[in-house]
């Protein structure tokens, strides 16, 4: 019997010496013992390379306006454990997640007796969340991001009113492929038989996969660019202003609350999903529901300016696609600013490929480690130092410097490992 909270953390937190464990039929297991939960819940599945916690926000905050209780499963989390399960955006209380973890433990044993072997976090947290949702505070839908893939994540025991992919890029590639097919190959294994799926995934050979998953499983496809899209048209001093057009519906200058031009993409996502659950699922979701919910979307760590006077940034740019929608921005937003990046990344990243495009906005990187047991250490960056790069093992440090002696013109990016973005956002 778990007591406490403290408690509770340290058990999750243990099975992550299970590793990750690709598969169904642990949870399919767990849900079985537990009368399938997942069968109460109306979901939207969102899955992707890049884009997806964003996506996940914008049709939350979209869903609140409208007045629907919107649970929704995230990972990982930046300001707290708990905010992995929330509800309306906010997180589930300590005393509930002490609750979630007596229940699921003794499963998990019993789970580890079997020839399964027992559940890994993911897995376990996983679990939670669909219980919580089902029994112990149900909601009118569930927003479920994909961990890791798709395919054989463990959220994909979900059968949900529509999926979606935000992106495919070359990320987790140990797991997932190396090649663009493969990858798309496995983040298409989200989409069910009859179950639509909103796509905005921008390679050719990648949509080729999706439309073949789709046509396989009889599920209809609207596509970025094609029965959608999102025109961007200007940055503003918070977020970005943008033109949505689809087969639903038209709507001028909608006013993203996240900065980066790449927003206006992860936004006509949220929109046009929304919009389908208006067409087909009755959800009574007003324009006006969309313009309030696009505005007042909020997900930290997302070129998120956390210091005015001196200019700093957060930004969890974990792999090239991310590093590469950074830099756009960059270059769009602060064309006069000279910009300083802190950059701590893991050590099964590309890590030449993420620096050599982070340092064509940035003037200097400043490469650092922190506390994690993947994360990149100097040796690690040993092949990437030239005379624009330098090592600094105290990043807080580093930050105070900047905020102390910084110069009209220069601003300040931390990015890298969300992991990392989490450790450094608890400063500001």
């Amino acid at each position: 019997m778990i007591h406490t909270y403290q408690e509770a953390l340290h058990w999750i937190h243990s099975r992550l010496q299970m590793g990750i464990k690709p598969g169904l039929l642990r949870m399919e297991w767990l849900m079985e013992r537990m009368n399938h939960p997942e069968r109460r819940l109306k979901t939207v599945h969102i899955g992707g390379t890049n884009g997806k916690g964003s996506t996940v926000t914008y049709m939350r905050s979209i869903l609140q306006a409208a007045g629907y209780e919107t649970g929704t499963f995230t990972s990982p989390y930046i300001e707290q454990f708990n905010e992995r399960i929330s509800i309306n955006g906010t997180p589930i209380t300590d005393e509930e997640l002490t609750e979630l973890v007596n229940i699921i433990k003794p499963l998990a044993e019993e789970l580890e007796q079997t020839e399964l072997g027992g559940p890994s976090e993911f897995e376990v947290i996983t679990a939670m969340a669909i219980y919580y949702f089902a029994y112990v505070h149900p909601v009118d839908i569930v927003l479920f991001e994909v961990g890791l893939g798709g395919r054989l994540d463990s959220t994909n025991v979900i059968y949900p009113l529509l999926s979606v992919i935000t992106t495919i890029g070359m990320d987790h590639m140990q797991f997932l492929g190396d090649t663009l097919e493969e990858i798309a190959f496995e983040k298409a294994g989200i989409i069910k038989r009859g179950v639509p799926v909103i796509s905005g995934v921008k390679q050719e050979e990648a949509k080729e996969v999706i439309a073949k998953r789709a046509m396989d499983q009889k599920s209809a496809v609207y596509q970025l660019g094609e029965q959608f899209q999102g025109k961007w048209q200007q940055s503003l001093s918070t977020g970005e202003a943008f033109h949505f057009e689809s087969v639903f519906a038209n709507m001028e200058s909608l006013h993203t609350g996240l900065n980066g031009l790449h927003q206006a993409d992860n936004a006509a996502l949220a929109v046009m999903a929304t919009l389908y659950l208006k067409t087909f699922y009755s959800f009574l979701i007003e324009e006006s529901h969309i313009r309030e919910g696009i505005k007042a979307a909020y997900w930290p760590g997302r070129m998120e300016q956390v210091s005015h006077n001196p200019v700093i940034l957060l930004d969890g740019a974990h792999n090239e696609e991310g590093v590469k929608a950074l830099v756009h921005s960059l270059k769009m937003r602060y064309p006069q600013q000279r910009i300083t990046a802190l950059f701590a990344g893991l050590k099964d990243k590309k890590l030449d490929k993420m620096v050599a495009l982070l340092q064509e906005a940035a003037d200097v990187v400043i490469f650092t480690t922190f506390d994690f047991p993947r994360a990149a250490k100097q040796e690690n960056f040993e092949l990437l130092f030239n005379n624009r790069t330098i090592w600094r093992d105290d990043w807080r440090q580093c930050i105070k410097e900047f905020q102390e002696n910084t110069e009209e013109g220069q601003m300040f990016v931390v990015t890298g490992s969300l992991y990392f973005i989490s450790e450094a956002k608890r400063l500001f």
